[in-house]
């Protein structure tokens, strides 16, 4: 069973995909059955990963990690998402790109998530 916002990879091709509407079943690419990815919350190394929420007069800046992450052809982050009142807001990036999105909206509940393709999933 899947559940709106979770994110899924095949671990043989490496296709990402994110839920949209939650159902009974299983997701399956190349063959196999697709690996929930875990949203990590703690940074353990010296790459900071956990996105950093910041309110702006007129927005939402989300950065990843306290010291900025790196963005590199090799390990880069390559989307934000900023979830605002329960509505999804997504940035992709590339390297050379800061490792920062900005939102024009605004929001009470605010959660953000971000895809490094070294490290994997993070949430706030």
């Amino acid at each position: 069973m899947t559940k709106r916002n979770q994110i899924y990879k095949c671990t043989v091709c490496g296709n990402i995909v994110e839920i949209v509407h939650g159902a009974s079943g299983q997701l399956v690419c190349c063959g196999q059955p697709m690996k929930l990815m875990e949203e990590k919350t703690a940074d353990s190394s010296t790459e900071k990963h956990v996105p950093v929420i910041e309110k702006k007069g007129d927005g939402i800046l989300v950065k990843v990690g306290s010291v900025p992450h790196p963005m590199e052809k090799e390990h880069y982050i390559e989307w934000i998402e900023l979830i605002a009142d329960n509505v999804s807001y997504k940035k992709f990036l590339k390297p050379g790109d800061k490792p920062e999105a900005f939102f024009p909206v605004k929001g009470e509940t605010l959660s953000a998530r971000e895809y490094c393709s070294v490290h994997l999933l993070w949430k706030s």
